[in-house]
């Protein structure tokens, strides 16, 4: 029996839907216990790490793996959540980010750094999970929790401008991937709140006072387990005198991260 697997996850799917859908194709492993280290939001993909059997006794061995990710920063418009699942807010006005600009500010954010854990985290405070306070209405209550984390390698990738009606369109096919959740007590906000999303984002693309295009800028990142790539998002946004959020998350490798040498000395594929 194998003691792991890395499958693809797809956005809309949560980790726990990949695992059992593997376990579908694989009849072999049904009355076996599966559990994934390291999590993705729904709305994220990429690899994940899954292990099986008597190795879930030793999942918290697998909790300090360094991840790479590329994600994508869109500007102008944020969320409670920090990705396109949240409730939006959005600038009148946009300042004009150059390709110079986001590479001296990528380079400025590697090595040890704070960042806050996103509104909707399981992160607790006083009791409850950040995502209840943020649901509640009472994040002022509360001092926001920060992470300590390590980004090794930070670099711009490419960055792309689309009109507000593409990245409404966009938004919303990727809200629509999420199976439709009928149970409330596993429906974050009652099905993660798509009926008031999906009106946060119609709103956007008829709204003419709104900026006819917004800016996406792509970054490649290796970091440290635990480094929330909404978070960063929002905090390359800040950098840039505006608002953001994470258009897109892909997981490209999991393992060990060699600092000197900037290789993985291991890797779980």
């Amino acid at each position: 029996m194998k003691k792991y697997i890395v499958l693809d996850k797809q956005v809309g799917q949560t980790p726990l839907a990949a695992a059992e859908a593997w376990r579908a194709t694989h009849p072999e492993y049904q009355s076996v216990s599966l559990a994934y280290a390291g999590r993705l939001d729904p709305m994220a993909s990429g690899k994940l790490l899954v292990l099986i059997g008597d190795e879930c006794k030793r999942q918290s061995e697998y909790h300090g793996l360094d991840k790479e990710y590329e994600f994508s920063v869109l500007f102008g418009i944020s969320s409670d959540t920090a990705d396109v699942l949240g409730r939006l807010k959005t600038a009148s006005v946009i300042p004009a980010v150059t390709a110079e600009q986001l590479t001296d500010v990528a380079k400025s954010l590697i090595g040890d750094i704070e960042l806050p854990y996103p509104h909707f985290s399981s992160k607790t405070v006083q009791g409850k999970p950040l995502h209840t306070w943020t649901m509640e209405g009472r994040l002022n209550e509360i001092e926001i929790p920060t992470a300590a984390s390590t980004i090794y390698e930070l670099e711009l990738q490419r960055t792309e401008t689309i009109s507000r009606n593409e990245a409404t369109a966009t938004a919303l096919l990727k809200i629509d991937t999420i199976p439709r959740v009928t149970e409330l007590r596993k429906a974050l906000g009652n099905d993660f709140r798509r009926v008031d999303v999906r009106q946060d984002w119609h709103t956007v693309s008829a709204n003419t006072a709104l900026p006819e295009t917004y800016q996406i800028a792509t970054f490649r990142c290796v970091a440290s387990s635990g480094t929330y790539m909404r978070s960063l998002s929002e905090v390359i946004a800040q950098k840039v005198h505006t608002i953001g959020l994470a258009w897109h998350i892909h997981r490209t490798e999991i393992g060990q991260f060699n600092t000197t040498e900037k290789t993985w000395l291991q890797r779980y594929t």
